[in-house]
């Protein structure tokens, strides 16, 4: 008697592949003036590109990137081999000159992004996008909420303003997403306040943007 062994679906997915670039000249020419302009506090050659395989919704592998600071750029690459290995989904993972620099644009699309030099949502300051060291991941998903009752501003985010129950793609404290990241020393939410979040809290009284990763204050970047 001959056996066939079929490959499963996981046999058959492509290994976690991610490479980190240099921005191209093509590149820096779409970022300016819309997501990078004289005057930010990072210079384009302080960014790299890292570009990398994902799973999506579908379940299906594609490719992405993501635009950080190059002391960024090893730990995005290390989170999403770890996102990859759960099979975590992401929609989409577009620079954001791709949406003219408009945060708003890439959120409806819900697109995964990091660098954008823009002001804090509600300030005058710079955003933490601004420097290269954010990225919100699956903002549908895992959306930006304010005021009592807390509200998004993005319809298609309404029935995730509820954290419970579960569903995929979402930030929420010990699954994939927040492990991954807490695991090459980066926090969910706002971490400049001088002391870590706690996450539980965070998560349920929407006082921070959940989606937004962020280092600890203090925590050693890799320099490269």
């Amino acid at each position: 008697m001959t056996c066939l062994l079929v490959p499963s679906a996981a046999d058959a997915a492509p290994p976690y592949r991610a490479t980190i670039f240099k921005l191209s000249a093509a590149q820096r020419d779409a970022m300016t003036p819309s997501v990078w302009r004289p005057g930010c506090p990072v210079g384009l050659d302080d960014l790299r590109v890292v570009r990398l395989r994902h799973y999506g919704f579908s379940g299906k592998v594609g490719v992405g990137r993501v635009v950080v600071r190059r002391a960024a750029a090893a730990d995005i690459l290390e989170v999403f081999r770890h996102l990859y290995a759960a099979r975590f989904p992401i929609r989409k993972m577009r620079p954001i000159e791709r949406y003219g620099g408009s945060d708003y644009a890439s959120i409806e699309d819900d697109n995964t992004s990091a660098f954008n030099c823009r002001r804090v949502t509600g300030g005058t300051g710079w955003s933490e996008h601004a420097y290269g060291r954010a990225i919100d991941v699956n903002p549908i998903e895992n959306p930006y909420v304010s005021g009592s009752p807390p509200s998004t501003s993005h319809p298609k985010s309404e029935p995730y303003v509820q954290r419970s129950p579960y569903r995929k793609g979402m930030a929420v404290n010990g699954r994939a997403l927040v492990r991954a990241f807490e695991g090459e020393g980066w926090g969910v939410g706002r971490a400049l306040a001088g002391r870590r979040p706690r996450l539980p809290a965070l998560l349920h009284y929407w006082t921070v943007r959940a989606f937004v990763i962020v280092p600890w204050p203090g925590t050693v970047q890799k320099n490269r």
